[in-house]
């Protein structure tokens, strides 16, 4: 084996699940991220965490309202998802620049995209400084999911969104 960098490593370990984090911003529109790394961290309590870097205007949102759903988008929002990575909503509507279709999740005022397989609504309950990220804890309230789309995984890092098949 030869050292390596841990980016590195992130490519040789794909594929790493891709998720939305779906917020809204101070005047309650809806904005999206990309992110790859999320973890469930309990199931009694119903528990998740996922990373944003510190300068992430989606996870100013988190800290901001306590309130977010992350999805697990389907295959048709492969292209919605590198928009979503490779932008950012402090001055972008990434709603508009990607002309996503956005549905209501029951119990929450946050609009997610239409072809999400699994939406995990949930409360902010507390983050964590961790290098040039933050890790956001959040209980989670509700979660829907709808088992006829394919989720999306990053695969060489971000080189490629699909399925797996």
């Amino acid at each position: 084996m030869k050292e390596i960098t841990l980016p590195k490593a992130s490519q040789l370990s794909s594929p790493n699940p891709v998720t939305l984090v779906c917020t809204q911003k101070s005047d309650g529109s809806p904005n999206l991220a990309t992110v790859s790394w999320w973890t469930y961290l309990s199931y009694n309590p119903y528990m998740i965490a996922f990373a944003m870097a510190k300068t992430s205007y989606s996870g100013e949102m988190v800290r901001q309202n306590k309130k977010v759903i992350l999805t697990i988008p389907g295959a048709e929002l492969a292209d919605v998802v590198l928009g979503c990575g490779s932008t950012t909503g402090r001055q972008t509507d990434k709603v508009a620049k990607f002309d996503i279709k956005l549905m209501d999740v029951a119990g929450s005022d946050i609009k997610i995209p239409c072809h999400s397989k699994v939406a995990i609504v949930c409360h902010l309950k507390e983050y964590h400084e961790v290098g040039d990220h933050y890790l956001y804890i959040c209980d989670v309230e509700k979660v829907f999911a709808d088992e006829t789309e394919n989720a999306l995984f990053a695969w060489n890092g971000y080189a490629q969104i699909r399925p797996v098949k």
